[in-house]
């Protein structure tokens, strides 16, 4: 039996050991053997059949669908980490819900990055997946925050926009140290289906990017210098600095300190208006329009 089948054999034995008949609303019952909740019980409150549910915990090579593993997931109460481990040992891509950024990444560093305002905070994973920001960082990099949570990335804004309109203006030298870091990081996860959708994704949206991926090189996190432009303040100099946080392996804050008194009134200046200006100087529209037009593609596609 491969390894991973044999982990998610475990996995789905350990979480349904650890709910109770009554977390679910069901009678107690008499004569368990074992703690939790009975294989049959998993399978009815999830709606699948109990021989497959059996045969899924066994780990014998059956595939799962997305709206399986998502009934199988609410049954067990799964948190977000628990969610994303169950959809990897399965072989299926993990795309996360809308949910809070704090519950994503816990109220503690919820807290410390929001604490640290006025300075720009994020917290991103290995792929540049924004999993939480604080209001400083939302004034600066707005159009990060105007997609759901799956296409909440900062590769996919560089590399699928116009170059001009790009948020680092000096992104000849970022980009490929960004690309270089992500591929040092994509060692660690060759084969899995959430990365290898991704990586083919950039590659097939992005010349540039299939460009940079092929040259092989690798890089790791370090302390760098942006510029940023932006049409309504003009260009901001930023020092971004990557600190660890623990019990998140993979995943980083990174802080954003403007170099010098200029760029910190621009982001002043910026953060007091309503409705500023995104893009290029040529290209800009107010953050207002882009909104409204996302809202109504995503509006059509609901329907």
């Amino acid at each position: 039996m491969p390894q991973r089948r044999t982990e998610l054999a475990a996995f789905l034995r350990s979480r349904r050991a650890r709910i109770t008949p009554e977390d679910v609303g069901m009678p107690p019952g008499f004569r368990r053997r074992t703690p939790g909740l009975r294989r049959e019980e998993v399978a009815q409150l999830s709606g699948v059949g109990v021989t497959w549910y059996t045969w899924l915990e066994q780990g014998r090579p059956i595939n799962a669908s997305v709206q399986v593993l998502e009934a199988i997931a609410r049954t067990l109460r799964l948190d977000v980490t628990e969610r994303q481990h169950l959809y990897r040992l399965a072989g299926v891509p993990f795309v996360a819900d809308d949910i809070p950024d704090a519950e994503a990444v816990g109220a503690e560093v919820q807290g410390i990055i929001d604490a640290l305002d006025p300075l720009c905070a994020v917290v991103y994973n290995a792929r540049y997946d924004v999993q939480a920001s604080n209001a400083a960082y939302r004034d600066l990099f707005p159009a990060v925050q105007l997609t759901g949570r799956a296409d909440r990335n900062v590769l996919l804004r560089l590399f699928t926009g116009p170059a001009c309109c790009s948020a680092f203006l000096n992104r000849a030298e970022e980009l490929p140290r960004m690309v270089a870091q992500l591929r040092g990081a994509y060692g660690r996860h060759v084969g899995e289906p959430a990365w290898e959708s991704f990586v083919e994704r950039l590659i097939r949206e992005s010349a540039e990017f299939a460009q940079m991926w092929a040259s092989g090189d690798v890089a790791r996190a370090g302390s760098r210098m942006k510029l940023v432009q932006h049409a309504s303040v003009g260009v901001i100099h930023l020092t971004s600095v990557s600190l660890a946080i623990d019990g998140m392996p993979e995943h980083r804050i990174v802080v954003y300190t403007p170099s010098d008194e200029e760029s910190r009134a621009r982001i002043e200046q910026l953060r007091g208006m309503e409705d500023p200006l995104l893009g290029c100087p040529v290209h800009a529209r107010r953050l207002s329009e882009i909104s409204a037009e996302i809202a109504e593609k995503q509006m059509s596609r609901a329907l």
